[in-house]
């Protein structure tokens, strides 16, 4: 390697900083509780802010969004020693991607483009599929979220919001195929070929 080009991180960083907050809450509950574990999310996710702005020396819009809402209702949570702004928080976070990401798509301008348009080549149409599929599966999860905590307790709240991590893994698994029909050549292997 050339001093040069930049090191290439390893795969597991980017899912241990998006996702490790979360399973800390989990663990945190299951062994203190809601208020102590919801202190454990407030001051992870914000670690893991200033991590990958440390690896990448960029701030990504998605997450940065969603650390200020964990500070805001956490800090609420905290404050008024009441569990529900935390349980809430999810809802709030799924809405406003929906909504964010259906009025991309309004305006003809997929924001999940130009979020993660880098890595992914796909046509505009694929584009559109994607975002329509995701602004579903999040209003779908804030609607679950509201269901869940709502009508069943705290203990299996905190089990759905840590399943939650696999259904995300899930719902992305299954659109690999429509990804995959709509991926745009890559202009090496075409130069290649």
């Amino acid at each position: 390697m050339s001093v040069s080009e930049p090191s290439k991180s390893p795969g597991w960083i980017r899912p241990t900083i998006e996702y490790g907050p979360v399973v800390l809450f989990f663990i945190s509950f299951k062994i203190w509780g809601m208020m102590p574990a919801t202190a454990v999310l407030v001051v992870t996710s914000v670690l893991a802010v200033a991590v990958s702005y440390w690896r990448e020396r960029r701030l990504a819009w998605a997450p940065v969004v969603t650390t200020v809402i964990v500070v805001i209702f956490g800090g609420l949570a905290l404050i008024f020693n009441n569990g529900i702004f935390v349980k809430i928080k999810p809802t709030v976070v799924y809405s406003l991607f929906a909504i964010s990401l259906w009025v991309g798509l309004l305006m003809r301008k997929p924001l999940l483009e130009r979020l993660i348009g880098g890595g992914l080549k796909m046509d505009h149409a694929g584009w559109r599929k994607l975002e329509a599929r995701y602004a579903i599966f999040c209003a779908v999860m804030a609607g679950l979220n509201e269901v869940v905590w709502r009508t069943q307790t705290e203990d299996f709240w905190v089990d759905f919001k840590f399943g939650s991590i696999f259904l995300t893994f899930l719902f992305m698994a299954t659109q690999l195929p429509m990804i995959r029909r709509h991926m745009l050549p890559d202009p090496a292997e075409a130069r290649d070929g």
